[in-house]
């Protein structure tokens, strides 16, 4: 039974998260009425911030039912938001995708899976997609590569190398940590290999989850 500091500890936690969550949505949509043009821009902005909330749990020690609880009422959020475009900036884009959804998702299963036994593995999982998928759209569509398509979505040189580069710096990041538990360093670049090639299959923004899964799977299995 935790005592009363470490639940102080986690009642902070979670008002960070909420705060964090807050700003975001408030930035997106600032910079989707700064420039409206480039929809895409809002949305990254979100799915890359949304990582930083694992590691906010992580420092506060948030409870597992707690963990579940938040991380399953933000997937329902995700659903509606999907469903009625509540707030366009998150979830607007010119193709049919529940990427959103599953990436609230891929949170609520990491956490059900290794939360608070392996908090490294969850973060990993988290943090490869956030940063790695993030920053390869941005990347991807404004520098021009050679690219290619994947069941109907566009696949360029840049982004792929993109996410490549993004794992591997953020698994060694989480495997320098004190706390992190990481697998050799000749498997992180396995795992960044491994995250990119599952990146390459999107379907309707599958790769939100399937990504974040095998990251952290990975992670404790070759560890």
């Amino acid at each position: 039974m935790p005592g009363p500091e470490a639940w102080i500890q986690q009642l902070i936690g979670v008002g960070l998260v909420l705060v964090w969550l807050i700003a975001l949505a408030l930035l997106a949509l600032a910079v989707r009425g700064r420039w409206p043009a480039r929809r895409e821009w809002s949305r990254k902005l979100v799915h890359i911030g949304a990582g930083a909330v694992v590691l906010i749990a992580w420092w506060a020690g948030i409870a597992r039912p707690l963990a579940l609880v938040a991380s399953g009422v933000v997937t329902v959020i995700a659903a509606l938001n999907h469903r009625y475009r509540l707030l366009p900036a998150v979830e607007d884009v010119d193709r049919r995708s529940y990427g959103t959804i599953a990436y609230g998702a891929s949170f609520t299963l990491l956490f059900a899976l290794w939360w608070p036994a392996r908090p490294d593995a969850v973060a990993a999982g988290v943090l490869v997609m956030a940063c790695g998928d993030g920053l390869a759209g941005l990347v991807g569509s404004a520098v021009a590569s050679p690219s290619w398509q994947v069941l109907g979505e566009r696949r360029s040189l840049a982004g792929t190398a993109t996410m490549a580069a993004a794992a591997l710096v953020v698994l060694a990041a989480l495997a320098a940590l004190p706390a992190s538990q990481p697998p050799p360093v000749a498997a992180l670049a396995l795992i960044a290999l491994a995250a990119t090639a599952i990146e390459q299959l999107p379907l309707f923004g599958i790769d939100n989850l399937s990504v974040p899964l095998a990251v952290a799977w990975l992670w404790t299995a070759l560890g």
